[in-house]
């Protein structure tokens, strides 16, 4: 089968498509013919330590769709045939393994494409609105690079909970497009200069969650504009910044609560966990056209090194999808 590898270096990520034998699940895990799986910038920053050691090659991909091939001795829940997506490693193949733990059944009103672009962006944004981030409706949602994958499932998810989003982008013709996607109010801007507009949109209130996908850059903006226990999610740095200052004061005085949304040193376990109650209370909003995840385009598997390019650009709104039906 067709795969996708990548060595980080001290000269960058170097991407190459191999020709693999097809792997063959354990007792717990599912066999997926891959269909579509979507692009994380995250799996591709060196910084994130997601690669093994630096210099070593490694199958990448973190999230797919697809249909199962062949299922472990101890699955029930998945028959071959059905259509499955999920968290995994190695989705940039024509075929992954995925534990029966993450895999969720693909809505029947999906596309390969739709759904792969669930799993782990959306998982993501749920673990920072809902079981860290208590996000609530009428609630103030100030999302930091809000035209990325994560950044766009947090504004429709929040949008979806009830709460008034307020985004920041480099770009405002990104930031018109997502108007129509629930977004109330789009800053344009490239540095950190946005605290005294959050506090005037909000009325002085402040955001009660703020989402930062940006780095260590917004960091002290984003504690400048919090409101009284408000709280603030940690889910990337592309901005490479990883040392911010922190006011204490504003800490101590607004009951501030800050936390780190990452699957770095999560166990297997742990990630799993909060699967089953994604599946009860986002997947009905799927299945129903509530919820629709936002592709920016879709490109053919071959074409990764572009796609990847075009993503860390900062090009793109929503999701990067390779299409796997055709791999060659």
């Amino acid at each position: 089968m067709q795969s996708w590898w990548m060595q980080v270096g001290a000269q960058g990520a170097q991407l190459e498509q191999r020709d693999v034998a097809v792997p063959q699940p354990g007792p717990r895990q599912l066999l997926v013919r891959v269909r579509a799986a979507a692009l994380n910038r995250g799996e591709f920053v060196a910084g994130h330590g997601l690669h093994g050691a630096p210099g070593s090659w490694k199958a990448i991909g973190g999230e797919c769709a697809g249909q199962v091939a062949a299922v472990g001795s101890e699955v029930d829940a998945f028959r071959v045939g059905a259509r499955v997506m999920g968290r995994c490693a190695g989705a940039f193949a024509e075929y992954a393994l995925l534990d029966a733990a993450e895999a969720m059944a693909v809505p029947a009103n999906l596309g390969w494409q739709e759904a792969a672009s669930i799993p782990l962006t959306w998982l993501v944004a749920f673990d920072m609105l809902v079981l860290q981030g208590a996000l609530k409706e009428g609630d103030w949602l100030l999302v930091n690079g809000v035209s990325s994958g994560v950044g766009v499932a947090a504004l429709q998810m929040g949008g979806a909970l009830g709460a008034r989003v307020i985004g920041t982008s480099t770009s405002q013709a990104k930031l018109e497009q997502l108007r129509s996607h629930g977004l109330v109010h789009g800053l344009c801007t490239r540095g950190a200069d946005f605290a005294p507009r959050v506090m005037e949109l909000t009325g002085r209130h402040g955001a009660d969650l703020v989402v930062n996908a940006v780095g260590g850059s917004v960091f002290a903006e984003d504690i400048r504009c919090m409101a009284f226990e408000g709280r603030l999610a940690m889910v990337g740095y592309v901005d490479g910044v990883l040392y911010a200052d922190l006011d204490l004061e504003a800490l101590h005085a607004k009951r501030l609560k800050l936390f780190g949304v990452s699957n770095k040193l999560r166990s297997k376990e742990q990630k799993a966990a909060a699967v089953p109650r994604f599946v009860a209370e986002m997947l009905p909003r799927f299945a129903s056209g509530a919820l629709r995840p936002l592709l920016d385009e879709s490109v053919e598997f071959r074409q990764l090194p572009q796609a990847k390019a075009r993503m860390e650009a900062g090009e793109h709104v929503g999701k990067i999808v390779l299409d796997v039906s055709a791999a060659a």
